[in-house]
């Protein structure tokens, strides 16, 4: 009983942000640092994310590992990079999640069926065991359906970024998002709000339970 008090009382909230076409413009395939560069309103949302709390953790598919395109340890400069461009604007990447694997790769050992790779919501599950993160008070923002799936999955909120890089709009329920924003800025502005009427109406219920 103890433990699990401590527990709770630790625990912390998180956004989960897809790296390629949130964070950051998407290069296929990129691993060249110097062509890395932070979508519009990605520095005022994460701020804003920030001083309400959240950590801002980047779970990411990385296939071009699997179909050889590159190694894990190319994958290193680019965090670098992305951690860096972040700090200059005050702001505190927690961690990098990213899978490797691809069913049909042609690097053998990453040819799996993992539980990582999104739409799975492995990725997600492992930071918030890592970081003792409440899913249910964290939300996963992508610019997929593959990354609304992964959220719903792993018991997040979700919120789309409607930058017409889904091509497959196949919206199963687990697939669908709760919100969609045109950018990060936008995007923190509904989740801050989202969370601030949640804990109003939180409010609200503990004080009709009182009476």
């Amino acid at each position: 009983m103890i433990r699990s008090t401590v527990m709770k009382t630790m625990t912390s909230k998180a956004v989960f942000l897809d790296k390629d076409g949130t964070l950051i413009e998407d290069v296929p395939y990129n691993i060249d640092p110097e062509l890395i560069q932070l979508t519009r309103g990605a520095i005022d949302g994460l701020r804003r994310l920030q001083v309400h709390g959240y950590r801002l953790i980047v779970v990411t598919n990385q296939s071009g590992v699997a179909r050889g395109l590159f190694s894990e340890q190319d994958l290193l400069p680019v965090r670098n990079r992305l951690e860096r461009l972040l700090s200059d604007a005050g702001i505190v990447l927690t961690d990098f999640y990213y899978c490797p694997h691809y069913p049909q790769a042609e690097v053998g050992k990453y040819a799996v069926n993992c539980f990582c790779r999104k739409p799975q919501p492995g990725m997600l599950l492992r930071a918030a065991q890592e970081h003792n993160i409440d899913l249910k008070d964290s939300w996963m923002v992508g610019d997929i359906l593959h990354d609304m799936e992964a959220g719903n999955r792993a018991g997040c909120r979700t919120l789309l970024i409607e930058n017409h890089h889904e091509t497959e709009w196949d919206l199963a329920p687990i697939r669908r998002p709760g919100f969609i924003a045109r950018d990060l800025k936008s995007a923190a502005q509904i989740i801050v709000d989202e969370d601030q009427m949640r804990m109003e109406c939180n409010s609200w219920l503990t004080q009709m339970s009182i009476y």
